[in-house]
């Protein structure tokens, strides 16, 4: 083959003139994966040092598209924008506070019998240690020394948590900053956006900004609505099951489902722990347990679809990469962050050219179908749109 090809003048040239090509092609598309993983690299090494600076941030601009409407609706009656905003933030502060009052109330009356529950969970430890002692074959006394390492260590981390409390108080009062400011400058922030593209662009532009804007609004006021219900739910279950301070785990395990998956879990194992703490048996265990799988089919099959419907439109596979890459980048406040930034970011794929092919791939399955009677009925109650 190649000595027919040498013989053959054309041959040969067509032949090196295609070898080239390949070989030119080939550079081309390694120097465009170089560039893209060199991307990837600067993308996410810059979100992870420069986390202090831009969770805040995040935050403050997720929560100004949540009272933004609510603002405008302000304005619209002849109130200054600065004051509009500052009442809306005021009537979330407000919300906030009310929240950490109901958490102190419960405490405080947990606290009344904290020697009952410190009496239970002894005598748990001392079933437990006995148990591994026979089973496994430790010791007690070797267990007790491991116990008390790693209560030294946990004493030894109490300045890192004070310090991080410190933060988050810090943290706190820069979105809230963050928040007024974004509401307040939002034209100026717009058009400085419209000005980066080309004039033919603009009106594509815009449509990106209020669809994110209605997407950011619609999921945080749907989720919002969402921990109301659950924290009714919660309450009447841990109530029915006997729980002491049923109204504070019904509002931690509501809160919690701000973090998708992790947090429910995690509210509930404490209810748990907390129920065994108060000398409950295996029938108030399984009575939160029970209450749990109740709450999480109701929330799975009927609040969701109804209160926060599809607005984030992101398929399971890329909710869970996203959630394990915010927590990898940004810690919780990542897990909490990432699927309203993801959302944002889909938007985005769906109105660029090149990139929709992304954006069908982090997108779900849309089903459409019209609801009708009882069911239309309450989903329009919910359906809220950024103005």
């Amino acid at each position: 083959m190649f000595a027919k090809t040498i013989q053959n003048p054309n041959r040969a040239f067509l032949f090196y003139k295609n070898t080239i090509y390949i070989s030119l092609m080939a550079q081309v598309s390694l120097i465009d994966s170089i560039k893209v993983l060199a991307f990837l690299f600067l993308l996410f090494g810059g979100l992870y040092f420069a986390a202090e600076f831009l969770i805040p941030l995040s935050f403050g601009g997720i929560i100004a598209t949540l009272i933004l409407p609510y603002c405008r609706r302000i304005e619209a009656r002849g109130v200054h924008r600065g004051v509009s905003a500052a009442l809306c933030i005021l009537i979330l502060l407000t919300i906030i506070a009310g929240l950490v009052l109901i958490f102190a109330w419960q405490l405080s009356d947990l606290a009344k019998d904290f020697s009952q529950m410190q009496y239970h969970l002894s005598s748990l430890r001392d079933k437990i240690e006995s148990y591994i002692s026979n089973t496994v074959g430790i010791s007690r006394q070797k267990q007790t020394e491991i116990l008390d390492k790693q209560q030294d260590a946990t004493t030894n981390q109490m300045a890192g948590v004070i310090t991080a409390l410190m933060g988050i108080g810090v943290d706190f009062i820069l979105v809230t900053v963050y928040t007024f400011l974004f509401v307040f400058y939002r034209s100026r922030l717009k058009k400085f956006i419209l000005m980066l593209v080309p004039v033919e662009q603009m009106q594509r532009t815009e449509k990106v900004i209020n669809e994110s804007a209605k997407v950011a609004f619609q999921y945080l006021s749907g989720l919002s609505t969402m921990i109301v219900m659950l924290w009714v739910m919660y309450g009447i279950g841990f109530s029915i099951v006997g729980i002491e301070g049923a109204i504070f785990f019904a509002v931690l395990c509501g809160l919690l489902e701000i973090v998708p998956f992790v947090g429910n879990l995690t509210g509930t194992g404490v209810t748990v722990l907390m129920a065994i703490s108060q000398g409950g048996g295996g029938d108030m265990v399984l009575g939160v347990l029970a209450t749990y799988f109740v709450v999480q089919f109701v929330q799975t099959y009927i609040i969701e679809p109804l209160v926060v419907g599809a607005e984030v439109n992101i398929n399971p596979l890329f909710t869970i990469i996203v959630l394990v890459l915010g927590e990898m980048l940004w810690g919780i406040p990542g897990m909490i962050l990432a699927i309203p930034l993801l959302g944002i970011a889909k938007i985005i794929c769906d109105n660029v050219e090149p990139l929709r092919p992304y954006a069908y791939l982090i997108g779900g399955e849309r089903k459409e179908k019209r609801d009708k009677g009882f069911v239309s009925k309450i989903k329009n109650m919910f359906k809220k749109e950024a103005e």
